[in-house]
């Protein structure tokens, strides 16, 4: 066997565990029981300590240096590229210090949940003060002396700064802002009114899911107070949430999570347990979830074909034609809760939680002052104030984890969706016909073959631009935004 032989069978190992670990949060936010939750973070700091230890484990280096690239395929100099990050960012961080951030996160996350449900943010500030320390902590030995926040964002979308964001997400905030304040003084559509039974939800969201393409025999969908997806490979687990008054929840959060986890199952084969058998970033991450929940899902054609879905689920529920509904679907409304968004407010969330926590990480914002803050930004975004902490910063698990630099690529994903959104149509003009029809398969199929099945072949911002054509921008996405609503509120 060459060294890159040994390498690549080694870090197939490291790759299975990480699985396994996953596995374990899966477990946690599924179907383990409450007292489970102590116990649960030691598992989970054995389980990081372990990982760390393979991952700066000097024979990784020696292998590292002792292969010659120039023999090497695209595929192999990719893995080690990858395998190269991971060595170099692992070894910046100290054993002990991981381990204990995956303690002390493990731990928040129940102390976080039990702070939700009594309302009380002071009762969490202390922990989310100990884990922003920490990741700090981290952040510092990562960057060598630079920026701290661009270090933490290297987890979640490499290659991206936090200038870059500020910059992208300055552009879009004041078109999003006069847009949401033309659709206010229009006349909304009506609101969904009735109860739909929770069953049935759970019912036509499988329907959904196989629908979109998720292999149901490489996956499962089960119930959570979070949607999330989980796992790669062979074993891509997704779940959602009902609400007897708000089916949307179920059915959206379902199609959303399946982006996600078609993504993984559209992953080249070949890749199984190597570093290019996940997605390649959180924002290309994203752009699956929400061209599938949005530009697909809300189109004007795809619901046409869920009304008629609807019918057979709940009977008549009250709206008259496909148009309502395509309307009722794309409602703009007042909330709080930025998973439960409509699409033209959404970015105003995440825009909110960026700039809170890139303030956090560089000190210019305490813990003990988040809330005020959280409360007065919220207010100066969408013109009326938090009412509960529950309802505001409270509401995301995020920070609590240790997450920080996550909450960007959500957006950045939905700017990577406009750019997919406008290649898709000119791929395949005869989408719409096909989406009232309830396939989806040109579409998922141009996605997988022009983004998921790469994996982490390429570098997330190559990814976009190969399939797209053009280099990533928020102009796609605005210009969408702006037709789709200005088409449903008469502007």
């Amino acid at each position: 066997m060459t060294a890159y032989d040994d390498l690549m069978a080694f870090q197939r190992e490291t790759e299975a565990l990480s699985q396994v670990a996953g596995r374990l949060g899966w477990d946690q936010e599924t179907v383990m029981p409450r007292a489970a939750a102590p116990q649960r973070g030691e598992e989970m700091a054995a389980m990081e300590s372990m990982l760390h230890a393979r991952r700066v484990d000097p024979r990784v280096g020696d292998w590292l240096s002792g292969i010659d690239q120039t023999t090497l395929d695209d595929v192999g100099r990719a893995n080690m590229r990858l395998i190269q990050r991971s060595y170099d960012r692992a070894s910046k961080v100290p054993a002990q210090l991981a381990a204990r951030i995956a303690r002390v996160t493990s731990e928040a996350q129940g102390i976080w949940a039990d702070a939700r449900a009594k309302d009380n943010f002071a009762s969490f500030a202390p922990t989310l003060t100990e884990v922003i320390g920490l990741k700090r902590e981290e952040g510092q030995a990562l960057s060598a002396g630079g920026d701290v926040y661009d270090a933490m964002l290297e987890d979640y979308e490499p290659g991206t700064t936090g200038a870059d964001l500020a910059a992208m997400f300055g552009a879009l905030r004041p078109e999003l802002s006069a847009l949401r304040a033309a659709v206010r003084e229009a006349e909304a559509p009506p609101v969904l009114e009735g109860v739909f039974d929770e069953g049935a939800q759970m019912k036509l969201t499988r329907q959904l899911a196989k629908t979109f393409g998720y292999d149901m025999s490489r996956g499962r969908v089960d119930k959570a107070v979070h949607p999330f997806s989980s796992g790669g490979g062979l074993d891509v687990r997704i779940t959602t949430r009902t609400n007897e008054l708000d089916p949307f929840n179920c059915l959206y959060s379902t199609i959303h999570e399946v982006g996600h986890a078609a993504y993984e199952q559209g992953i080249h084969p070949d890749y199984l347990l190597t570093p290019l058998g996940r997605g390649v970033s959180m924002g290309v991450h994203e752009s699956q979830s929400r061209i599938y929940e949005n530009q697909l899902g809300r189109s004007r054609a795809f619901t046409g074909w869920l009304f008629g879905q609807m019918k057979d689920a709940f009977g008549d529920f009250g709206v008259a034609d496909t148009e309502t509904f395509y309307r009722i679907v794309n409602r703009v409304s007042d909330g709080f809760i930025r998973t439960e968004a409509d699409e033209l407010q959404y970015n105003l969330h995440v825009l909110m939680r960026f700039d809170l926590e890139r303030a956090l990480i560089t000190h210019d914002l305490q813990v003990d002052d988040l809330e005020a803050a959280w409360n007065d930004r919220f207010e100066a975004d969408f013109g009326f104030a938090v009412d509960r902490p529950s309802d505001g910063v409270l509401q995301d698990v995020h920070w609590a984890v240790g997450l920080i630099g996550y909450f960007p690529t959500y957006s950045l994903g939905n700017v990577y969706a406009g750019c997919l959104n406008e290649a898709l149509r000119k791929a395949v003009p005869g989408l719409d016909d096909e989406l009232s029809q309830g396939d989806t398969s040109s579409a998922t199929s141009w996605l997988r073959e022009n983004v998921q099945i790469h994996g982490g072949l390429y570098e997330p911002r190559d990814v976009i631009a190969r399939a797209a054509g053009v280099e990533p921008s928020e102009a796609p996405l605005l210009s969408y935004l702006k037709d789709k609503f200005a088409d449903i509120y008469a502007l």
